[in-house]
């Protein structure tokens, strides 16, 4: 049996208050009524508790729409960007997938229901240490994170069929990101452009110099920044 599917068991909590099932399925019409069609996406989003990877003050809106903010000036997505970056990266569970900007680890618990093995980059100590727990609560086995510089990637584990990145790049992805791409690997990326605006961009690598580009969405993700941060 998969990893993937092993970690999948062990997101459901036995103390889920059924409101916040009505207010899971509230969101998951919301997906869908935004264009999420991808069923393995809408249920790793309903299986996955969002309310573990927020802080007390905001568990009551877990399940809005909205991103919310997580500490060292960072946010959580909101869980359509979520949604729309995960079914984006058409997952199975053979792929080796590298995320930078673990973050809270939402992302991260949502990519790995639906993968084989996630690498996990964050450049704030704080927030990896906080989110390797909630891994071990949720009793995720298929995670690897460190602290580093996520625009260096992770060579070491390269190549990756999946790419992944939760902060917006100044007008081009970085390009140890894109060495590190697989033949025919998915690279899905918020890109700032010379306007000041962000798009969400999905990158298919069909040579080693040659890539297929998709504009997906606006939207509006922090800065991608170098070196860990202090």
């Amino acid at each position: 049996m998969p990893d993937s599917l092993l970690c999948l068991r062990f997101f459901i909590l036995p103390h889920t208050a059924p409101h916040m099932d009505t207010r899971k399925i509230r969101l998951i019409m919301e997906l869908r009524h935004q264009g999420i069609r991808d069923t393995k996406v809408l249920s790793a989003i309903e299986t996955v508790p969002r309310e573990l990877f927020v802080p007390d003050h905001h568990e009551n809106q877990a399940y809005e729409n909205r991103a919310l903010s997580i500490g060292a000036g960072q946010t959580i997505s909101q869980p359509q960007i979520v949604a729309v970056m995960t079914q984006a990266l058409q997952l199975n569970d053979r792929h080796k997938v590298l995320e930078v900007g673990t973050g809270s680890g939402y992302q991260a618990a949502i990519l790995a229901s639906l993968c084989r093995r996630l690498y996990t980059i964050e450049r704030h100590k704080s927030l990896l240490a906080e989110a390797e727990k909630r891994f071990e609560t949720l009793g995720v086995r298929n995670i690897t994170a460190i602290v580093g510089d996520g625009m260096k990637g992770w060579w070491e584990q390269a190549p990756f069929e999946r790419i992944i990145v939760t902060a917006a790049a100044q007008y081009k992805v970085p390009s140890s990101l894109m060495e590190q791409l697989a033949p025919n690997g998915l690279l899905v990326i918020p890109i700032e452009r010379s306007t000041g605006d962000q798009v969400l961009r999905l990158y298919r690598k069909e040579s080693e110099d040659t890539y297929a580009m998709k504009d997906l969405m606006p939207v509006r993700f922090v800065p991608l920044l170098p070196e860990v941060a202090q």
